[in-house]
């Protein structure tokens, strides 16, 4: 009995295995924009209404909106030159930007950070603000979060989380003996370890795409390898091990983006 159950439970663990595979592979889509084929479900118009409605809730996350109109205002002006240079590139090219983009200071001055929803809503704290000491700083961090909107790494992201869920199901089915679940543990770990993968991946491509425009829109190029120097110092004694991080180490991310500047900078 104990063998049929076994033989069961592992029949259930492929089937569901199968199944994350076939859903996740059978996701393609190309990008309007960068011409690269992913696996992806969500479309263009689904992430800018996600980015759009999850704004609001994020911004309160931050404290609101920074109460200076001025500095808002200096943002989307930077923000805006990065994303003209890829439009007129694609436009180049026959292809429309589908994404609704507009930048936002946040009011928390404690924490260093900037991010990008789904759709083209990016945002920066002004406690990252004040650390910068250039428009073109801003120009490489905003141009970095432009590029994560652009390759779609959210949307890639969601459905990557979907095929590794999946999988960890399957294991966890497959290997469970009604009293434990290390076999469901270890294969939660490994899909843990290759969304960071993932995760820095997605970093080191959006570091050369904000180097790209930044050069297109007349942005020293060297400021985002100050911003890196800046976000190491932000950081102090508390970084993680590469290995164990979403984002690459900075020196990682500054000797790459030295290449990227050799090469874009011609």
């Amino acid at each position: 009995m104990q063998s049929s159950g076994l033989k069961f439970r592992l029949l259930i663990g492929i089937v569901m295995a199968i199944v994350a595979l076939i859903s996740y592979y059978s996701k393609n889509q190309v990008n309007p924009i960068t011409g690269e084929k992913q696996h992806i479900d969500l479309t263009p118009e689904q992430e800018v209404a996600m980015g759009l409605q999850s704004a609001p809730q994020m911004a309160q996350e931050y404290g609101g909106l920074y109460n200076d109109n001025e500095v808002q205002q200096q943002a989307k002006a930077v923000g805006y030159k990065i994303v003209k240079q890829v439009a007129d590139e694609a436009k180049a090219k026959g292809v429309n930007i589908p994404y609704q983009f507009d930048f936002h200071v946040l009011a928390d001055d404690q924490t260093v950070n900037a991010f990008a929803l789904p759709g083209g809503q990016i945002f920066i704290t002004v406690g990252l603000l004040k650390r910068l000491k250039s428009e073109d700083q801003l120009a490489g961090v905003l141009g970095h979060e432009v590029g994560h909107v652009i390759h779609r790494h959210s949307a890639q992201q969601m459905a990557k989380s979907d095929f590794y869920n999946g999988l960890v199901g399957a294991v966890a089915t497959a290997t469970s003996d009604g009293t434990s679940m290390g076999g469901g543990q270890i294969a939660q770990y490994v899909a843990q370890i290759q969304q960071m993968k993932f995760g820095r991946n997605d970093e080191l491509q959006s570091d050369e795409f904000g180097v790209k425009y930044m050069i297109q829109a007349g942005y020293d190029p060297n400021a985002m390898i100050q911003v890196m120097e800046i976000l190491e110092e932000a950081a102090g004694g508390q970084r993680q091990d590469e290995f164990m991080s979403t984002h690459p180490s900075p020196e990682n991310r500054i000797a790459k983006i030295k290449e990227h500047i050799a090469k874009y900078g011609k």
